[in-house]
């Protein structure tokens, strides 16, 4: 028996004390179709803009570029990334849970959130080269990234579920077994699939990874895959917009978002994560996420 809920907890060392859980369900709608510059160093005497109240921090944090936070990510995540309709949200270009987080931090730290979009692995690849300074993309915390960078605290709660059709033979997570996976590249989905199986996974000639969720999702659509693994939230809305599509009741993991930095950007890390906790605590996490997933009454 595949027990993914267990598999998922492996890596996930960098949870906050701080319940954030989001619900599922609502979101905004997503379909199968779509569902290096100067540096600056930045005093961390407050991570407030002028007008708001100070948090006191210690030490310098540097960014790409001057005056500007970017962010890496793969705007084919609803409700966490998505393009947006004409200018996004506040000018971004970009709407969901990770850029109003990331924007409201950007406030915080008196920076401008510039959004570059692109494929989740190149998202990761960029905060690792310098190419940006953080990467917010529904992005969990694992043993393996943690080699390679480093994380804020946990700001939000994933499922990863399973979409299939439904007139499908298959019931529960048990019955993956032989069956053709689709997942998006790079993602903890094709992590935990394509290993082998004496670590609970299916193997890689068992998986097709895709460039993103919504690729998978038409594959699904298509024939070419007997199921997709994905994250609940985006299933939500690629099932909503997809007639003819389910989601499995059953959890296939249980993980923890936070954003991702260069390994050893001590202070960029350290004061985005006093800007996080001060917007954890006054309740603006919370209600940007509850504004993507309505909790079910």
């Amino acid at each position: 028996m595949k027990n993914f809920k267990k598999l998922a907890l492996m890596g996930l060392t960098a949870v906050m004390s701080l319940s954030l859980l989001a619900a599922c369900g609502g979101g905004n709608s997503g379909s199968a179709e779509t569902p290096s510059g100067n540096t600056e160093t930045t005093p961390v005497e407050s991570t407030t803009p002028a007008g708001g109240e100070e948090t006191s921090t210690t030490g310098e944090f540097t960014t790409v570029e001057a005056g500007k936070l970017i962010m890496s990510t793969n705007a084919q995540f609803p409700p966490y990334e998505m393009v947006g309709d004409g200018e996004g949200y506040e000018g971004t270009g970009y709407e969901g849970i990770d850029v109003e987080i990331a924007y409201a931090i950007a406030q915080k730290l008196g920076l401008e959130l510039v959004v570059d979009n692109m494929g989740f692995d190149a998202a990761l690849q960029a905060v690792q080269t310098g190419k940006s300074d953080i990467v917010m993309a529904g992005v969990t915390v694992t043993d393996d990234r943690l080699e390679v960078m480093d994380f804020s605290d946990t700001y939000a709660n994933g499922i990863q579920v399973v979409i299939v059709p439904e007139n499908s033979d298959i019931a529960t997570i048990d019955d993956l077994e032989g069956k053709l996976i689709g997942c998006q590249m790079g993602t903890t989905g094709y992590i935990y699939c394509s290993d082998t199986p004496e670590n609970g996974g299916y193997g890689e000639d068992a998986v097709i990874p895709y460039d993103d969720g919504a690729a998978a999702v038409q594959a699904l659509m298509n024939g070419q895959v007997d199921c997709v693994v994905i994250d609940n939230a985006p299933a939500q809305e690629y099932v909503k917009a997809n007639p003819g599509l389910k989601i499995l009741d059953t959890e296939f993991a249980n993980e923890n978002y936070a954003i991702g930095f260069a390994k050893g950007n001590t202070a960029l890390k350290d004061a985005v994560n006093a800007a996080l906790i001060e917007l954890v605590e006054d309740g603006t996490v919370q209600s940007i996420i509850d504004k993507y997933i309505p909790a079910e009454g």
